[in-house]
């Protein structure tokens, strides 16, 4: 549950709030509007449990500010994917908070000021075929962390070097991990060579790292998605964010 919404609850449990204010305050739950260009859904958090992620690119830093801010209002934690470097610096010198920025990944993470770090709970394993698909891995990753989930991370692992996949899976299975996040662009192999290998759902994710035909990450994502290995689903291309949000939804109750 969102932790505004809990604070709200507790207000009216302890007579600070009336019920008229708190069905004020409610209905503000359904969403806010930001200028002219943001109608925001800051409930969202509340319905799902996943953290809200503002997609950096294509706004403008003051828009994207000013996002970020209506968001800390309504939630304890904002992520920002695909962020500019000077996206990134105008968050670290105008939003009141922690900000942990993550260049690889292109993803900045915004904590409110004095708000906790979420209870960790659960554990997903996420693993890149090559050292060119760590950027979109690490948006998984990032997004896992932000929900209270343990990450474990076993990076270049991919099919042209097969045995270097047995520690790792292993580091993985003794963490507890109730899915597995597989990053691979070129051919996409990967995630159905793991799929085989471990009794936990894999998500694969396709990356847009290759050459020529397909370089684009649709014969990564087509020959994921012609997987013939049980209990593998696919997300679209470099959707890092969607592949640690569906993982942390299955190891959060998973460890109930």
């Amino acid at each position: 549950m969102d932790s505004s919404l809990e604070e709200l609850l507790a207000d009216v449990a302890a007579g600070r709030s009336s019920a008229s204010d708190a069905a004020d305050r409610l209905r503000r739950f359904g969403y806010s509007a930001v200028g002219d260009f943001a109608r925001l859904d800051v409930s969202r958090a509340a319905r799902k449990g996943v953290p809200e992620v503002v997609f950096a690119e294509g706004k403008t830093t003051e828009q994207l500010l000013a996002i970020v801010a209506r968001f800390l209002e309504h939630g304890p934690i904002v992520l920002c994917s695909r962020v500019s470097a000077e996206q990134a610096q105008a968050l670290k010198e105008g939003v009141l908070g922690a900000v942990e920025h993550d260049e690889r990944s292109r993803v900045v993470v915004v904590r409110r000021e004095g708000a906790p770090p979420p209870q960790e709970r659960g554990a997903v394993g996420i693993l890149a075929a090559g050292t060119s698909d760590v950027g979109v891995a690490g948006e998984a990753a990032a997004m896992c962390r932000a929900m209270g989930v343990a990450v474990v991370t076993a990076y270049d692992v991919g099919v042209a070097g097969l045995h270097r996949l047995a520690v790792p899976l292993e580091e993985m299975r003794v963490a507890g991990a109730a899915a597995l996040v597989v990053a691979a662009g070129m051919e996409g192999a990967l995630p159905s060579v793991v799929a085989g290998l471990v009794d936990v759902p894999v998500i694969g994710l396709p990356t847009s790292t290759g050459y020529g035909l397909g370089g684009r990450g649709e014969a990564a994502l087509l020959g994921m998605l012609q997987s013939c290995s049980p209990g593998l689903v696919v997300v679209n291309v470099d959707n890092g964010i969607g592949a640690g949000a569906t993982a942390g939804l299955i190891a959060r109750p998973a460890s109930a």
